[in-house]
């Protein structure tokens, strides 16, 4: 069950286990600005945007292009891990605490691939597998596609949106 507060919540405390930590806010590339938050509270929901790679200081992480041509199935794999850090981040500053977090209950994971790629699935399983580590099977299974896409915005290998239940 949900702490709703203390030093570190339990999701916080995972996280520290597993030796990772959650990125900066995205530093967005010169000129580029976003009419959009990243995170939409309404009701009892979080509504999370697309969100990207991204390095400890907030840039994007490195490699960029498309899944099994510029990038292997094991980088694209990786890469949805960090967007999973990304949303972490971007959910942490939003709500304060990641165990208002109640369960996951959507994401959608579109994957920059090559012409004739179809193992999109397996790449964001990256994010799918890193929830699921953190907030454990009740909390962290989710309904989830993924998809193949021609392009993501700055050549990005993953792009993953989604949606919780939270604690209002």
């Amino acid at each position: 069950m949900p702490t709703g507060g203390g030093a570190a919540s339990g999701a916080e405390a995972r996280l520290q286990q597993l030796g990772l930590t959650l990125p900066e806010p995205m530093k967005l590339p010169p000129g580029v600005t976003l009419p959009f938050p990243w995170v939409r509270v309404r009701g009892d929901r979080a509504y999370i945007s697309g969100h990207a790679p991204q390095n400890g200081d907030g840039s994007l992480a490195a490699p960029l292009g498309k899944v099994d041509a510029d990038v292997s199935l094991e980088e694209g794999y990786q890469a949805a891990r960090l967007t999973a850090l990304s949303i972490l981040g971007s959910l942490k500053r939003e709500l304060g605490d990641l165990d208002r977090v109640v369960t996951w209950l959507r994401v959608f994971g579109m994957v920059n691939s090559a012409p004739g790629f179809n193992r999109q699935p397996q790449v964001i399983n990256g994010f799918s597998d890193l929830i699921l580590e953190v907030y454990g099977p009740d909390r962290g299974l989710h309904a989830r596609s993924a998809v193949g896409m021609a392009e993501l915005p700055f050549g990005i290998p993953v792009e993953i949106e989604a949606e919780v239940e939270i604690i209002a």
